[in-house]
């Protein structure tokens, strides 16, 4: 993370707009009013990325119930994105192409691993006015604890 600048806490989130695994689009501005969980996973198709999806997928009952937008993102093409929602079974949660310009979204909110190409594992929450409220970075290897998040929504719903 040297000489990185991540999204700072209380800032406005930058605004993106990418197609998801269903080639629909996702602009986040669209979801004033709403929170939205940005879920970074370096690469679709390794273990823990997808650990990591069918977690969102499993909670998003829960998510609703926080008023609260759940979204995958890394560097795969939406093809890739597409093939690997079929195979873990998600239908629900919106896997997000951050592809090209490459990795725009990762860099647009300083997690973006230059040397590898890939976006660090990080989950960023946005709330109901577009501001970050939440910015955490895992080790690559480890799997985000979504009770963690989940927890931290219900509070902040208070």
């Amino acid at each position: 993370m040297e000489g990185k600048k991540v999204v700072k806490l209380g800032n406005k989130a930058p605004d993106f707009s990418l197609n998801d695994q269903n080639y629909k689009q996702f602009r986040l501005s669209d979801f004033k009013g709403k929170r939205v969980l940005l879920s970074f996973h370096p690469l679709a198709w390794t273990p823990v990325c997808s650990e990591q999806m069918k977690s969102l997928e499993k909670n998003k009952a829960v998510f609703d119930g926080l008023n609260t937008v759940a979204v995958g993102l890394s560097v795969d093409p939406v093809p890739s994105k597409s093939a690997w929602a079929k195979d873990l079974n998600i239908k629900d949660t919106r896997l997000l192409s951050d592809f090209w310009p490459h990795g725009n979204v990762a860099k647009l909110y300083g997690i973006f691993r230059e040397k590898d190409g890939v976006s660090e594992r990080a989950n960023i929450i946005i709330d109901e006015n577009q501001k970050v409220v939440f910015v955490k970075i895992y080790e690559i290897s480890k799997l985000p604890d979504i009770e963690e998040i989940i927890n931290f929504l219900k509070k902040a719903k208070k």
